[in-house]
């Protein structure tokens, strides 16, 4: 937090006190009218109770007071070393010299930790949606966990098939039903504040994420361990902040909007793609439970490039995904996909997260033990008419 954000933080809690300073106290004869900084000062405190709206005025004021009197302000912090013995701030904000106000110091408030700060709840801090949790635009962040784990399975696919002409595979591959999975996810903020510009508080935002799952059949030496699918997922996503109280102490935090294109890269036989519009939401109960859910929409493609028809009906059409931090070192979670047909098709995902080990400074950690158990179908692209039970054991990095 800069010296002005400071200035006028301290500025905007101190204003109630000095207003009914002024109000009280008699007015000097040979008082001249008030310059218009004095005017913004009296302007700013007469605000009363409401915070957000005192601290941007203040806010305002001492970024013009900063601009128009540089000098000025260097020296009024220097007076100020010189009188009680310490040393001068430069950065100090010059103040209305006001008889009827008494002389007070202006501290600096310690600077923000944005999306890092723990004061803020994870889906604030998660998708930055206030002033707060702000760690800027174009620096990476972590978007689904970043895991290597070991999956042991019920089945595997050795020879994909899907309903277009020319996707099924000629031959059967002998695939080892353990393998180990790699999953890379990061994302960036490319703009903010579009639609709540001048908001006090609140931010929307424009991210763009990327998704890479590859299945790697480290253990089939007889096959000379090739990756057996890899999946890639780009995604452009806007967040909006839809601040309001539910009922039962709920909290509904935002809304959304994403396009999303998922394939696996490979030519045919094998080649697998979709692309999808959806909605989304996420709500919260205190720190310790949070809801998200997704409805989506398949973009539509003609026949000739369509090379999974009938997808949605295999993975679902919407999903809905509860978290619980059970303490500060556990969490579960479940994700439940649904077709939203007459077919009842879809997939169910448990996971548990414990942390490990002790972040820079003692804080926490971003490593985590994670242990998955999934059924249903659309593990990966390849699968996505191929229905399977996956247990999974592994390291993620969460929430950088």
């Amino acid at each position: 937090m800069s010296a002005r954000h400071g200035a006028a933080l301290a500025l905007a809690l101190l204003a109630p006190a000095g207003a009914a300073l002024a109000q009280n106290a008699p007015t000097p004869a040979s008082a001249s009218a008030p310059a218009s900084g004095d005017a913004a000062w009296r302007r700013c405190a007469a605000l009363g109770d409401d915070n957000q709206a005192r601290l941007a005025c203040f806010d305002q004021w001492a970024g013009q007071q900063a601009w128009q009197a540089p000098g000025a302000s260097a020296k009024a912090g220097a007076a100020g070393a010189g009188e009680t013995g310490q040393g001068a701030d430069a950065s100090a904000v010059a103040l209305p010299v006001d008889a009827r106000l008494p002389a007070t110091r202006i501290i600096d408030v310690a600077s923000s930790a944005g999306c890092r700060d723990t004061q803020y709840s994870d889906i604030s801090r998660f998708w930055e949606l206030e002033s707060g949790t702000d760690c800027g635009t174009f620096s990476f962040r972590g978007y689904r966990p970043i895991t290597v784990s070991v999956v042991a399975s019920d089945s595997v696919n050795r020879q994909p098939s899907s309903d277009a002409e020319d996707r099924t595979a000629a031959d059967i591959t002998p695939y080892r039903r353990t393998e180990n999975r790699i999953q890379l996810s990061v994302r960036t903020k490319l703009a903010q504040g579009m639609l709540t510009r001048g908001h006090p508080t609140l931010k929307d935002s424009l991210w763009f994420g990327y998704t890479q799952q590859s299945h790697w059949q480290l253990f089939s030496p007889n096959i000379s361990r090739p990756f057996r699918t890899t999946d890639h997922e780009p995604e452009v996503i806007y967040v909006y902040p839809t601040d309001a109280q539910l009922p039962f102490g709920w909290r509904w935090r935002y809304s959304g909007v994403g396009l999303v294109h998922q394939s696996n890269g490979q030519s045919n036989p094998l080649s697998r793609s979709w692309n999808r519009a959806y909605l989304m939401t996420g709500m919260e109960l205190d720190n310790r439970w949070s809801l998200r859910a997704r409805i989506w929409k398949r973009l539509p493609e003609n026949q000739r490039s369509d090379d999974n028809p009938g997808i949605s009906d295999y993975i679902g059409r919407g999903e809905v995904q509860v978290f619980w931090n059970v303490d500060k070192d556990n969490t579960l979670g479940a994700t439940v996909r649904h077709s939203l047909s007459g077919t009842g098709r879809g997939s169910a995902r448990l996971e548990w997260l414990q942390t490990l080990g002790t972040g820079l400074g003692g804080g926490k950690s971003n490593l985590r033990l994670h242990t998955q158990l999934f059924s249903g179908y659309g593990d990966s692209m390849i699968d996505y008419n191929h229905k399977r039970t996956v247990l999974s054991l592994g390291l993620s990095l969460v929430d950088f």
